[in-house]
């Protein structure tokens, strides 16, 4: 029977059929193979050769190979199967995975709520669900720490900001080591070819990658599965010939014996390569990430039965190879190809290594989108690349941002090993940051007894640890490089994110009542005209100070007033039936409406195509069902006419009132607070998407009100 293609579609989609038939889960799992796979699997491109680099290169003999061979199968058993696939892929936010995933559930089940705007009707939502109520002595404990100390909940935003900034320092990192890598085997069969030309194929490849991202991965998605399976088989095939054919022996280093052998003789080198040894495991967040694509299930097939055993083959592969032929530890990869089918895994080494970097970029821009979703980063222009595929996103700022990183990196370093430090400080902090973020879900979402929480953390989190310190160690031979990018993007995030809540408080404390305007009518010479005036307001109470001065400053305003908020829940999707909350502002005869527009942080509004039509069909709905005002035929007239006059409005036209403001840090703030809001956030704010963009509102209709506001 063949399955159908909505099925499909909707397991890629939001998650809905997580369990459905045999021939679902196996169709989803090969389908993740082209998309969140491309990281991890490239990796075997650059790992020895990252980990014999420096002063364990004087160490090239049988036993230390055969112990960073046993560091990678135990790294990968313990890390990536044990921890992200048993563990990690369980802690799902609706069906998605990631950094915000995690923190989204703490917010709603710990109270933690960063957003301003935030209801109690929000927690109505059939999304917002936060299991059982029964709470233990723990998770009461760290309720309790969070709500005593609200600084904690800056902080722990600001260390999911943290990293998030690795990761996307990861998509500036992965495109480069993985393209040059996979280019640099060219030079074992010219060697003649001068590494400039290496650098200039790379960049050259790496423009293409980031010049199709418009097009959208569902264009070519089509061949990056069969690609994938194609590169993964072939290595492993290689690995399984290296292994008969050169040193069956290697099967033996599958005992942790050898990782103390290899410490105890290598010493302090022997811990800084392990720097080297983690870039085995690069990939693993994506595959959290990229979780509400697929289903839980799909990918843990893809990676326990294909994945896992395919790269382990590789590596082990490798390392036989390395143990007879010590001098060629610096192109390994290459090198241990037979030569008959060296051109054909060459050509699928260079796709692969695109597959990965795509997979990555696709990420980014998830992670940016999200961002933007929670005020954490200024506005962009997204585009949505599939009509039918959600969440496949272009963000054309984002991309051409990365491109140049990835290209200024690529012939800035030109060493693979050096972006190799950088990457396994990125990949380590991440992995930290997840860690640290389930051992808190397992106390306040799952419950968990102390010492299942302690076991988890001290045994993932000291493996971590290890491997972080030894990559601390290589910060000035390139792992400089995420700390600087991190830190950029996390003063762009957090000044953002500063500026627009300072902008809400002044909203809030500036809110005016409506009643005061209508009773200065007379005074002012207010009149109402014909239409519907749509004022956006970040408040979801009370009348906004932007609409106090437009009334005074210009006596008139539309016969039906609509206020609208169109904000984020700390959900990753709104169903359409629970988008629009309409209430009433003040008596009936007022004709005075307010508008919550809710949207989910992996949510990208996309109701600019008929968003007036959905807006007065949700008021003139919650006018007809509104309670109260009589019985009988008379409720029904009075219903009948006031839906005639909203209709009649709309005829007349609609006009939307935006708040065009401008932030101000006050005289008596220091020097960086001037510098961060003066220069910084007004920069952003200036040159950012404008809220009529975003909103997609029509200029024939729009009416701006500038305010400036101090913080």
């Amino acid at each position: 029977m063949n399955q159908s293609p909505t099925v499909i579609e909707q397991g890629i989609t939001r998650q809905h059929l997580k369990t459905v038939s045999c021939a679902n889960v196996l169709t989803l799992a090969y389908q993740s193979l082209g998309v969140i796979y491309g990281d991890l699997s490239t990796s075997p491109l650059y790992v020895y050769k990252t980990t014999f680099s420096g002063k364990l290169s004087l160490h090239e003999d049988d036993e230390e190979i055969f112990g960073v061979f046993s560091f990678i199968f135990w790294t990968f058993t313990l890390i990536a199967l044990f921890k992200y696939v048993f563990i990690v892929l369980s802690a799902d936010d609706n069906g998605e995975g990631g950094t915000f995933a995690l923190y989204s559930l703490l917010c709603r089940y710990a109270k933690l709520s960063v957003l301003p705007n935030h209801q109690e009707m929000d927690e109505k939502l059939s999304t917002y669900a936060t299991g059982s109520p029964g709470e233990t002595r723990q998770s009461t404990a760290v309720k309790s720490f969070f709500e005593t100390h609200p600084k904690s909940q800056k902080c722990l935003l600001i260390f999911v900001l943290l990293g998030t900034c690795m990761a996307i320092g990861d998509s500036v990192l992965t495109p480069t080591i993985s393209v040059l890598s996979a280019v640099s085997g060219v030079k074992l069969k010219i060697p003649e070819l001068h590494e400039n030309y290496v650098v200039i194929i790379s960049c050259i490849i790496l423009v293409a990658i980031f010049s199709v991202q418009r097009y959208g991965t569902h264009r070519v998605a089509f061949i990056f599965a069969p690609i994938s399976t194609a590169w993964l088989l072939s290595i492993s095939s290689i690995g399984v010939y290296n292994t008969i054919k050169w040193n069956p022996r290697i099967v033996s280093a599958l005992s942790p014996v050898y990782m103390y052998k290899f410490l105890r003789s290598t010493g302090i080198e022997g811990w800084v390569s392990l720097g080297g040894v983690v870039l085995s495991i690069t990939g693993v967040e994506t595959m959290f990430a990229d979780l509400g694509h697929f289903s839980s299930l799909s990918i843990k097939v893809a990676f326990s039965f294909f994945v896992y055993p395919c790269l382990i083959l590789a590596y082990m592969g490798e390392a036989a190879f390395l143990s007879k032929h010590h001098e060629d530890i610096q192109r390994s990869f290459y090198e241990a190809i037979p030569e008959p089918v060296f051109w054909p895994v060459f050509i699928i080494a260079t796709f692969a290594a695109v597959i990965g970097s795509q997979a990555v970029i696709s990420a980014t821009f998830s992670i940016i989108s999200q961002c933007c979703a929670l005020d954490c980063f200024p506005r962009v222009k997204i585009i949505h690349t599939s009509s039918k595929i959600h969440g496949q996103i272009y963000i054309p700022e984002v991309n051409w941002m990365l491109m140049c990183l990835c290209l200024a990196v690529t012939v800035g370093l030109r060493d693979t090993n050096m972006i190799g430090h950088a990457y396994g400080l990125a990949v380590t902090s991440v992995m930290l940051v997840t860690t640290c973020l389930m051992t808190l879900v397992m106390i306040i979402v799952w419950k968990q007894r102390t010492i299942t929480v302690l076991a988890f953390l001290l045994c993932f989190g000291s493996i971590e640890l290890l491997y972080f310190t030894s990559c601390v160690y290589k910060i000035p031979e390139g792992g400089w490089i995420p700390i600087l990018l991190s830190l950029t993007f996390m003063a762009v995030m957090y000044i953002w994110n500063y500026g627009t809540t300072k902008k809400h408080e002044f909203d809030v404390e500036n809110k005016v009542s409506i009643d005061r305007i209508i009773a200065l009518g007379p005074s002012i010479g207010m009149v109402r005209v014909p239409g519907i005036g749509l004022v956006y307001t970040n408040l979801v109470t009370g009348v906004p100070a932007v609409f106090g001065h437009f009334v005074t400053n210009l006596p008139a305003f539309h016969r039906i007033l609509v206020f609208v908020c169109v904000k984020s829940v700390q959900v990753p999707y709104v169903g359409e039936e629970e988008r629009f909350v309409i209430s009433r502002v003040g008596p009936k005869e007022y004709g005075m409406f307010r508008s919550v527009v809710r949207y989910g942080y992996r949510d990208v509004p996309r109701e600019v195509y008929d968003f007036e039509s959905r807006l007065v069909s949700a008021i003139v709905e919650f006018v007809e069902t509104e309670p109260g005002g009589g019985e009988g035929s008379e409720l029904r007239r009075r219903r009948k006419e006031e839906t005639l006059e909203i209709m009649e409005a709309k005829e007349a036209g609609v006009a939307y009132i935006l708040g065009q403001s401008y932030a101000k840090a006050k005289q008596s703030s220091s020097v960086l607070k001037k510098l961060a809001v003066n220069v910084v956030f007004a920069f952003m704010s200036t040159n950012c998407r404008g809220t009529d963009v975003v909103l997609n509102v029509p200029h024939t209709s729009l009416l701006e009100v500038g305010m400036v506001y101090y913080v």
